[in-house]
């Protein structure tokens, strides 16, 4: 074998082996992730309490101080 064989051998091992502990990484990484909750986000006018409620609703009612709020728009 030539210089240049084993110089290319190398670089593909070391490269092959650099993308898959990318690919384990990112694989591991989504596992443990937590999924996205699809809950809307409220900010009472009212008091300041931050809370969520489900996705269907338009407004919610503090549980702080009761007080109706809309959805916070990001």
């Amino acid at each position: 074998m030539s210089i240049s064989n084993l110089i290319l051998t190398y670089v593909v091992i070391l490269l092959a082996g650099i993308s898959g502990l990318g690919i384990y990484t990112e694989l591991r990484r989504r596992r443990f992730q937590p999924t996205p909750t699809e809950d809307r986000i409220f900010r009472c006018r009212k008091c300041g309490y931050v809370y969520t409620d489900d996705p269907d609703v338009d407004r919610s009612r503090c549980s702080q101080c009761g007080r109706m709020n809309e959805a916070i728009e990001f």
